[in-house]
């Protein structure tokens, strides 16, 4: 793989090394992985670290525990502040997830359990996913009350069409690693302990040809993308902010919490 130059971990549960032609960004935050403002501005940065060194070709990201990311902070992060203060927050986390979706490298994913809500997001901003069978996809928004975020809305259809996509959407279904593969969610299944070599594998592929043409061919596959993310996160935010206020998502939170089915009564 070429010298190795490993970077400090950074105070917000992430690591970042330079294993030239890689750069490797692991969530390092388990067991959950959950993501809060400061985390995802931390992986924005780390993505932007590996798109300004020559050394990087392509981006592999990765996570510790069994957990890709479970999603948003509940409690301490952006879904649980309330009013104005919760609404600025969920915009501050959208602010982040859009720088990347502004890279210009090719990232590939590696996620070997489950990757729900904002953090199946996170997982449809890279190029390829590789997963384990131990994989799990949820869009679970609606089994809160709520409306996708992180610009799912947009990215999941673009990946998987939008028929599959609606039927996640609206039914919360939780997708494991064999059917994700088959609905083209994923790109390469392979065992758990497999998963870290697969992935930088299919990353070293790609980083095996021109650099300048990995550049120039992502950018002509992913032309406009970054803005119709914008847009898409922009609606999924107003649409937020009115079921924000609706007795279906308090319900719904409280249910996650409390570990009982939501009981929803369209208020």
């Amino acid at each position: 793989m070429g010298n190795k130059a490993a970077m400090a971990k950074t105070t917000h549960h992430l690591d970042l090394t330079i294993a030239d032609p890689l750069g490797i960004i692991t969530l390092a935050n388990p067991p959950l992985n959950f993501l809060s403002v400061e985390l995802l501005g931390a992986i924005a940065d780390a993505v932007e670290a590996c798109d300004a060194d020559p050394r990087v070709r392509v981006i592999v990201l990765r996570a510790q525990g069994r957990t890709f990311c479970a999603g948003a902070d509940l409690v301490g992060g952006a879904a649980g502040e309330s009013g104005a203060d919760g609404l600025a927050a969920i915009r501050r986390l959208y602010d982040q997830a859009l720088r990347l979706f502004r890279r210009r490298k090719p990232m590939v994913a590696a996620i070997g359990g489950a990757a729900v809500g904002a953090g199946l997001g996170l997982a449809l901003s890279a190029d390829f996913r590789v997963a384990s069978p131990a994989a799990r996809f949820s869009a679970n928004f609606v089994a809160l009350g709520f409306h996708p975020g992180f610009a799912i809305s947009h990215t999941l259809p673009r990946v998987i069409g939008a028929q599959r996509a609606a039927w996640m959407m609206l039914s919360a279904e939780r997708v494991k690693g064999a059917q994700a593969l088959d609905w083209g969610l994923v790109d390469r299944l392979v065992e758990a302990d497999d998963l870290d070599t697969a992935a930088q594998a299919m990353a070293q592929e790609m980083a095996a040809n021109g650099p300048l043409a990995l550049v120039a061919v992502r950018g002509t596959m992913v032309r406009g993308l970054a803005d119709a993310v914008a847009a898409a996160l922009d609606h999924e935010l107003a649409e937020q902010a009115i079921l924000r206020e609706t007795a279906d998502y308090a319900e719904g939170v409280a249910a996650v919490f409390e570990r009982r089915p939501a009981r929803f009564t369209g208020r």
